[in-house]
């Protein structure tokens, strides 16, 4: 059986899209899947028992100026050495990298060892991991068909995982216990959570009793928060089933989030990350989703409680123009298409 490696972590958005393949995958390869240890992409990867993790070290860029970075340079080429090693034991056939700090090694060592290496692009722009990684890979797949800003670029859409669609709303519905028929408003900001989005809610809670709310905040975020209307949890692994219970959808804009919703024509109101905390690739995101008619925005900094039930009310009143929009958009299959061009490069 061949193998292949998949890498990529952080955050969540930089391991879903790679989760999406492994049910088509494990068909014909084993499955490697290197990451950081006690991480994001580990406790994701925990419940594939056809997929082996192997921890691995790596280091990420702080934006802002930090004399750490100047560090990055030695240890990452500790961290690559090491990651060869690792790489020469496993004999992989191909790998396939989702991007983020964490693929770096994976990427420099495969290159290295001469390995065909495949990787994809969520976001509207490109990330800087992914900008060094397109130098390394063969092909670069990407989410948007804007963001193909060379030869190796491949629009393929989004990898999407398959239990999205398979949401079950009575599941949440018995959970919340909700004592009103009002409309279900939730909202995440993402899988470590948002810190903006959460005090809003703590904030304003009492004044939004015209609607239920699930509010997923992150882990280590919960608090003591108790209201009729409120229903408050840290962390889901059945997310699709919460998609499935809710009617309007309030969070971030990373890509795999805002691609499964579109996915599914729920209705839903992006709030991205700021400039002051990312590289503005969420306002990217947002702003072609907004463009297209698939959803309504709210700037970070303009996050109000009359901002927000101004966007519910147009959301409810629009429904019907917004999921016709959504039901024209014509996505590629971006499972089949990276599936056949990882059998055909391996």
């Amino acid at each position: 059986m061949k193998k292949i490696i998949l890498t990529g972590g952080g955050t969540a958005g930089h391991v879903i899209p790679n989760l999406a393949l492994i049910p088509d995958l494990q068909k014909g390869y084993k499955i490697y899947y290197l990451g950081e240890k006690n991480s994001i992409e580990e406790n994701l990867i925990k419940k594939y028992k056809n997929v082996t993790f192997v921890p691995i070290k790596s280091v990420k860029f702080i934006r802002s100026f930090n004399l750490k970075n100047f560090l990055i340079p030695f240890k990452m080429i500790s961290y690559i050495k090491e990651t060869k090693n690792i790489l020469q034991d496993i004999k992989p056939d191909i790998i396939f990298s989702k991007g983020g700090y964490v693929s770096l090694p994976v990427v420099f060592a495969g290159s290295k060892l001469n390995i065909p290496i495949l990787a994809h692009e969520c976001d509207y722009s490109m990330g800087l991991a992914n900008k060094i990684i397109l130098k390394k890979c063969q092909i670069m797949f990407t989410s948007f068909r804007e963001t193909c800003i060379s030869n190796k670029c491949i629009y393929s859409g989004n990898p999407i995982r398959s239990e999205i669609f398979k949401g079950k709303k009575e599941l949440v519905k018995n959970i919340c216990n909700f004592k009103k028929n009002l409309p279900i408003i939730m909202f995440f900001g993402g899988s470590l959570g948002s810190k903006k989005i959460n005090n809003f809610v703590f904030n304003n809670i009492d004044n939004l009793k015209e609607f239920n709310i699930i509010h997923i905040v992150g882990k280590n975020n919960k608090n003591k928060l108790k209201r009729d209307n409120y229903f408050q949890i840290d962390f889901v692994d059945n997310i699709y089933d919460y998609f499935d219970y809710a009617d309007i959808v309030v969070c971030r804009a990373g890509a795999n989030s805002i691609f499964e919703l579109l996915a599914l024509k729920k209705l839903m109101i992006l709030i991205p990350l700021s400039k002051k905390q990312s590289r503005g690739d969420q306002i990217e995101n947002a702003k072609i989703f907004k463009n297209n008619g698939f959803a309504k925005v709210i700037e970070e900094e303009n996050l109000t409680l009359s901002s927000l039930k101004k966007e519910i009310t147009l959301c409810l009143k629009t429904k019907n123009l917004i999921k016709e929009k959504m039901n024209k958009y014509n996505p590629l299959n971006a499972n089949k298409i990276i599936i056949d061009y990882i059998i055909k490069n391996s």
